[in-house]
């Protein structure tokens, strides 16, 4: 007799992990880049300061705002699409089960045991809605993401971002490079966090976030170069 194995899954389906890593990546890059504009552009410690918390605030209110209105937007789409699907169960229930049928079959299923499993559905509509979203949709009903873990993580995450860069400043430091470097240790961090979530080398992640944050910075610190103060 073969013993059961257990099989253990992230969480992938409540909107957070992607929120969180987007908010910091996001809050990350966008101070980093705002500290070298302005820096390269000639500003003083209190002017790259202010810069930095203008920027991690409205950074953050606009993350977990856009993730809220995102988020709500995509799941009020799909109940309006569930309710088409309801009612179509309704109104046509031998057609639904054809069409689920035909599914099943095009991916091998024999027919006989097709039609069995989507006749035993017509007599369960609540399963058998969710058996047409997770086929027509390619979603699970009660496992929708919720709008405000969305926007939370978000928020959270880019304020926790974006405040690295500006650690070096808040505590009395006044070089640019010293908080360009602790910046781009964040980004290879959490870059390297993200690889363990994925299952990706850690050390690739990390230093995937480190050049691409490296360019923003660079191109930011060109233009506040050019322009000045």
């Amino acid at each position: 007799m073969t013993a059961a194995v257990e099989h253990h899954h992230a969480d992938v389906s409540g909107g957070w992990l992607r929120a969180a890593t987007f908010g910091a990546m996001d809050g990350l890059v966008t101070n980093i880049a705002l500290i070298a504009g302005v820096g390269g552009g000639g500003a003083g410690r209190s002017a790259l300061v202010l810069t930095g918390v203008a920027g991690l605030v409205a950074g953050a209110i606009s993350m977990g705002i856009g993730e809220y209105t995102s988020v709500r937007t995509q799941n009020e789409q799909v109940a309006a699409e569930l309710a088409k699907e309801l009612r179509e169960l309704t109104v046509n229930p031998e057609g639904e089960a054809d069409e689920l049928v035909g599914m099943w079959v095009a991916r091998g299923l024999p027919e006989p045991l097709a039609r069995q499993v989507a006749d035993v559905l017509k007599a369960h509509p609540d399963q058998a809605l969710r058996v047409h979203a997770q086929e027509e949709l390619g979603v699970v009903p009660d496992e929708l993401p919720s709008p405000w873990t969305a926007a939370g993580s978000s928020f959270v995450c880019f304020a926790a971002g974006a405040l690295i860069p500006l650690l070096t400043y808040l505590l009395g430091f006044d070089s640019l490079v010293l908080a360009l470097a602790v910046g781009g240790l964040g980004l290879f961090v959490t870059g390297a966090v993200v690889g363990r979530f994925t299952a990706r080398p850690w050390w690739l992640g990390g230093l995937r976030q480190l050049a691409l944050g490296a360019v923003a910075a660079a191109a930011t610190y060109g233009i506040g170069a050019l322009i000045g103060v």
